[in-house]
């Protein structure tokens, strides 16, 4: 109310008693509006509605939004998404609301007895004639409502089976080309292409940009994902961000990224923030490195370890084949060792019985005989002349001697009786 004026006004939160008030102190005021001032009397009393949505007006702009800070009760939620419940302390309490469309910056839903801070602005709820708070933001002390949505989002995962262990695929050996979903100005990318350019320069690196924080980062994280499968060119996939604060991370806690992590068609290494972060995006990925350096370590081996490799294969190969070659080799020798064996005895067999045949052959031989003393007759066609009966008188024949032959002329002949023989 403005004094020393003709024209004075009051405002039409002010209630029957101030307006007395204000009449007393001035009584000129009730010549001017007399008593057709909204509220001033019975003939003009407002409405209800007019009375909330006044109050409804003086309070939202009387408080600008404002952190507040409570215990969470009576908490509902509503089948149309919004959530009602109280923020209270010892002495007071105040009626909440959180519409659905400000859910998104609000990680899970509060539980009854948590300590929460939430930012809002103060109003009236006019058709109810309530005073609420309109939250927008809010946190819990500690990591209450963040914890309680990963571990909402990891059970829907862990009930689809995306974070089985026997779902991981083993990454490739000597990857020719990688594609590392990243932003392209953050320092994870410098730290990958130093340790590559260092490790195996020969790799061809494929940044493929999206925003790693913020409220696009989800949205981005999955498109870029998404172009990595319809080029099909990647034979690993490298997704993440160097460290970062909590709500910094969080995009690669989101629900959508972790499935298409979990649905890329090539093995994948996780590598967001430092070792002691750990997303849902490590747990589905088929490998989580602790930072976008220890990724590129574990994609790319080195060439002075695959030169030790190398040595190592070798000489496991060389002692393979003589493993595989020892023992034909002693079945060799054993079997050349029994045919030797086997010969030595079988010409030893015939070389005896060889001497045996020739020691009879040489007993019966006309040789031996002639060598006791005994003598062979032949005709002068060469014919043995064995019997008397095979001379004729005076046919001429040789004698056969040891050491000669003699001729000779048949005489007479006497055969020899069988008792003279």
């Amino acid at each position: 109310m403005r004094r020393g004026s003709s024209s004075r006004s009051v405002s039409l939160g002010d209630t029957p008693s101030l307006f007395d008030d204000a009449v007393r102190d001035d009584p000129s005021l009730l010549n001017d509006v007399g008593e057709i001032f909204p509220g001033a009397s019975p003939r003009s009393a407002i409405s209800v509605s007019t009375l909330t949505q006044t109050a409804k007006d003086i309070v939202e702009g009387a408080f600008l939004p404002l952190w507040v800070r409570g215990e969470v009760s009576d908490f509902k939620s509503h089948r149309n998404g919004h959530w009602y419940f109280s923020l209270r302390d010892r002495s007071a309490q105040l009626k909440c609301v959180v519409w659905s469309r400000d859910q998104m910056g609000i990680p899970a839903p509060p539980d009854d007895g948590m300590q929460v801070t939430a930012l809002g602005q103060l109003g009236v709820y006019a058709s109810r004639g309530e005073m609420q708070f309109t939250i927008r933001r809010m946190e819990a002390d500690g990591e209450g409502l963040w914890r309680k949505k990963l571990e909402a989002t990891r059970l829907r995962l862990e009930a689809d089976g995306l974070l089985a262990p026997s779902r991981k695929r083993p990454l490739p050996r000597h990857p020719r080309r990688i594609a590392f979903v990243t932003s392209s100005s953050g320092a994870a990318l410098r730290d990958v292409i130093a340790v590559l350019h260092r490790r195996a320069p020969g790799i061809e690196l494929v940044v493929v940009h999206a925003a790693v924080q913020g409220e696009s980062a989800p949205n981005e994280l999955c498109a870029a994902l998404d172009r990595v499968a319809r080029w099909g060119q990647a034979e690993l996939v490298i997704i993440g961000r160097g460290g970062g604060s909590r709500e910094d991370l969080w995009a690669f806690n989101d629900e959508r990224v972790a499935r298409a992590v979990a649905a890329c068609p090539v093995p994948t290494i996780s590598a967001v923030g430092h070792e002691v972060d750990m997303s849902l995006c490590d747990l589905v990925a088929d490998l989580r490195a602790a930072t976008p350096s220890a990724a590129a370590e574990a994609a790319a081996t080195s060439h002075e370890a695959i030169m030790l490799s190398m040595k190592s294969l070798r000489r496991r190969l060389v002692q393979a084949a003589n493993h595989r070659l020892y023992e034909p080799k002693v079945r060799a020798a054993s079997a050349a060792h029994s045919i030797a064996a086997a010969t030595t005895q079988h010409l030893q067999s015939r070389s005896s019985r060889l001497a045996a045949l020739s020691g009879r052959l040489h007993a019966l031989s006309p040789l031996a005989t002639l060598e006791r003393g005994y003598a062979i007759a032949r005709d002068v066609d060469g014919r043995t002349l064995a019997s008397v009966n095979d001379f004729k008188a005076k046919q001429k024949f040789t004698l056969r001697l040891r050491d000669g032959e003699v001729g000779a002329v048949a005489g007479a002949k006497r055969a020899i009786a069988d008792n003279e023989q």
